[in-house]
């Protein structure tokens, strides 16, 4: 089981790198859109973050807060949304866009300093 949840785990990067890279060359390029490589990391990222919150483990001390579970939960949801419904825009507006980016860096903050 330890194999299933790095693997999860190593998909799960590839999501975030995906959806965060994929922003940064978006903002780069000047033309705030959604491309396919922000909509595939956020679907990753919640697939894999579901994944990995399922109780692979027999449990113990290592184990994440219910709470910081359902705090990841939402923020990646809330990408998601944001993501999926913006994805055919030709043009997506500043602040939306800078949500976006600020969740995702959030969710990561999340995932590494609340313990």
């Amino acid at each position: 089981m330890e194999a299933l949840r790095l693997i999860l785990l190593y998909v799960h990067l590839i999501g975030f790198a995906l959806l965060l890279g994929g922003s940064i060359a978006q903002y780069a390029s000047g033309k705030l859109r959604i491309n396919a490589a922000m909509l595939w990391g956020a679907v990753i990222q919640l697939l894999t973050g579901l994944g990995l919150s399922a109780p692979l483990r027999g449990g113990g001390d290592d184990e994440p807060a219910p709470a910081k579970l359902v705090t990841k939960l939402v923020i990646a949801l809330l990408i998601f949304v944001m993501v999926f419904f913006s994805r055919k825009r030709d043009v997506v507006n500043r602040g939306h866009f800078l949500a976006i980016v600020g969740l995702t860096l959030v969710n990561a903050a999340v995932a590494v300093f609340w313990r």
